[in-house]
């Protein structure tokens, strides 16, 4: 499958906005302002807003990997992985939410990109098979 044929992939086009969001609201949450740099922090915060970014970027490879690959095992294995991610993105919002962020209605916009995404996504493996 070439990028351009990748783009028109509705999982893929959610993975991508996933991670629109997720920069946005870490951007807006975080204390130290240099997202490339919040890994270094000392705050929870930060360290949670890194780790959502981070599984946010990870979405669009994973589908990607699968698209590209004709192995079920690599189709597999990226599904599963993506399980994995999107349940750790919300564990994060819950994290952020007990660190004390005021800021609910942005962890809520994510929680509902999350939704979103988990749809699309649904859709999509069961055209694997899986």
């Amino acid at each position: 499958m070439s990028y351009k044929n990748l783009r028109s992939v509705p999982v893929y086009k959610k993975a991508l906005e996933l991670c629109n969001t997720s920069r946005e609201i870490a951007s807006y949450i975080t204390y130290n302002k240099d997202l490339l740099h919040l890994y270094k922090s000392n705050s929870l915060r930060d360290i949670m807003a890194d780790s959502i970014l981070t599984d946010a970027i990870l979405l669009p490879i994973q589908i990607e990997q699968a698209e590209r690959s004709s192995s079920p095992q690599v189709r597999f294995n990226s599904i599963q992985f993506i399980n994995i991610i999107t349940r750790n993105i919300l564990s994060y919002c819950n994290g952020l939410e007990h660190d004390g962020i005021k800021e609910k209605e942005y962890l809520n916009l994510l929680r509902t990109d999350i939704k979103n995404f988990r749809k699309s996504y649904k859709n999509w493996r069961k055209s694997f098979g899986i």
